[in-house]
């Protein structure tokens, strides 16, 4: 049994095309705005949703723009010689670092937190809890990359992927879990519908001792596809919001021009901001501490 919750944010991953939630959460931090008890995050809306909660904006904008955007990360050279083509491990642990999070902030919400990942073994999804002493194990696992890299990160001895490969938008399982009142923050522009996947057998090929895994990457289509129906017709004492990019949104996955990313998070900002002035913040903000 799930404990009842009422209200959700929920934010899809995508890779450098966070930055587009990273604007629309920094829009939330700035006006103090945290009316939900559960969020859910997916790989790189995971890592936005620390910054989110640490009451930290723009720390996500500055590891995407200067962390992500480094050879360090992302190196297809790398690549081609046998190594990783991203280097999620760098990425949290160099964050971690460079842009200390405050635990403090983190812990004193009651916000219920998990990560979603993708169980190797059986091609499951995993709705992961965050805590301070186990994300760095959760939110490297979440964002896992199968094939274009080589270790497989585990969290309690089962190895995980990226959660986008068996629920990159996790509102079936926010509703199984009681939430009846959503924001869901998108990657792709509203009306988008994920194709079924070309060249199936290179997947099971590249994915062999891993049948599983392969299995819920060929079938992601349909996951992904049955959380953008929900979306479209929620139950009847369901309520969603939904944030999404522009159709211009500039920015792909491993896009790293300054210019196109800079554009993607001020879409984001701009959009919160509208989203912030439909929900009445004044009445469902938290109010500033009096010293």
């Amino acid at each position: 049994m799930f404990s009842s919750h009422s209200a959700a944010l929920i934010v899809e991953g995508g890779a450098m095309r966070g930055i587009f939630a990273s604007g629309v959460l920094d829009a939330f931090v700035e006006s103090r705005y945290y009316p939900f008890d559960l969020v859910m995050g997916v790989s790189a809306g995971a890592t936005n949703l620390v910054s989110y909660l640490s009451e930290q904006p723009r720390r996500s904008h500055h590891i995407i723009t200067e962390l992500a955007c480094s050879s360090d990360f992302l190196d297809p050279l790398r690549f081609v010689k046998g190594g990783d083509l991203v280097d999620i491990g760098w990425l949290w642990h160099t964050s971690r670092h460079r842009f200390p999070l405050d635990l403090e902030a983190f812990c004193a919400r009651d916000i219920t937190f998990y990560a979603v990942a993708t169980d190797v073994n059986t091609g499951a999804a995993a709705y992961l809890p965050v805590r301070p002493d186990n994300m760095d194990q959760v939110l490297t696992a979440t964002c896992a990359l199968p094939v274009v890299q080589h270790d497989t990160p585990c969290v309690d001895g089962r190895p995980m992927a990226d959660g986008g490969i068996s629920d990159s938008i996790p509102v079936i399982e926010a509703y199984r879990r009681g939430v009846r009142r959503m924001t869901v923050v998108l990657s792709e522009p509203y009306g988008y519908r994920k194709k079924p996947p070309k060249f199936c057998w290179v997947v099971k090929a590249l994915l062999k001792t891993q049948p599983a895994l392969a299995q819920a990457m060929l079938e992601r289509d349909r996951s992904y596809n049955r959380a953008l129906d929900f979306i479209a017709h929620p139950p009847a004492d369901c309520e969603i919001e939904v944030i999404a990019p522009p159709t211009d949104f500039p920015v792909s996955r491993f896009t790293q021009d300054l210019s196109k990313l800079e554009s993607g998070y001020l879409q984001g900002y701009w959009l919160g901001r509208q989203s912030l002035l439909r929900a009445g913040d004044e009445g469902r903000r938290v109010p500033e501490q009096v010293a």
